[in-house]
């Protein structure tokens, strides 16, 4: 079984929808045989690599709502981060365009990092609030998942993986992919959101059943005129 998943490193609930699909799969007796795939979306590609405002106050402006009702909504999504062992530090995050992050975790993945990359960057911008649109920390961070950080910072210098990370984007769109996280299973199933582990596993198990069907036949005669193991009727 193959899952793409289409996430932002500035997006909450991808993080939170990751772990709780993580919790299902270690739950799915088939994990063994699913293929996990992380595609790359950006919430905001025309997003500044600077800000000169903190979440709250972003959060705010954009919405027309004060800086302690946006701080009131930030603290909803820690606490439901909490919930799946994720302590988010929204107060201190620094935002920034995902478009460099995004092109690392491809690069990653040709080296067969790909999923360590992702889980690296997303701990990285909410719980430890590290600028991962800053090429220093890039580099830093895929040394952490047996990277070289030379060879990152030298692709980070030019424009590779930016046209994987607009195919992404564009290969989502033609899906319905309109908001993330959204999980893909086998291109028949998609799935919105950061679900409940319930939900995730019922799905693991519907689309494993629906691909692996077990052979049953109708039978037809009557049961007393056969024998069994243990009895047979005279």
């Amino acid at each position: 079984m193959k899952v793409e998943v289409w996430s932002d490193v500035a997006c909450p609930f991808c993080y939170i929808g990751k772990r709780k699909f993580e919790q299902a799969l270690e739950q799915f007796p088939h994990k063994d045989q699913v293929e996990l795939v992380f595609k790359s979306f950006q919430l905001d590609p025309d997003a500044p690599k600077q800000y000169d405002q903190s979440m709250n106050e972003m959060l705010a402006q954009k919405y027309g709502i004060s800086v302690e009702q946006a701080r009131g909504m930030n603290a909803q999504v820690v606490a439901q981060a909490s919930e799946v062992g994720l302590n988010y530090q929204l107060d201190t995050a620094i935002m920034t365009n995902t478009l460099d992050a995004h092109r690392v975790s491809h690069y990653a993945d040709t080296k067969g990092k790909g999923r360590e990359m992702v889980e690296r960057l997303l701990a990285a911008y909410f719980t430890e609030s590290k600028n991962v649109g800053d090429h220093d920390v890039l580099a830093a961070l895929a040394a952490e998942v047996g990277l070289d950080a030379a060879e990152v910072k030298q692709m980070l210098a030019g424009d590779e993986y930016k046209e994987q990370v607009i195919r992404d984007q564009q290969e989502g769109g033609q899906l319905g992919v309109q908001a993330v996280p959204f999980f893909v299973l086998n291109r028949k199933y998609g799935v919105r959101g950061a679900q409940p582990v319930e939900s995730f596993l019922g799905v693991l198990n519907q689309v494993w059943e629906e691909e692996n069907p077990k052979t049953k036949l109708d039978v037809v005669g009557d049961a007393g005129a056969a024998c069994t193991d243990d009895s047979c009727s005279l």
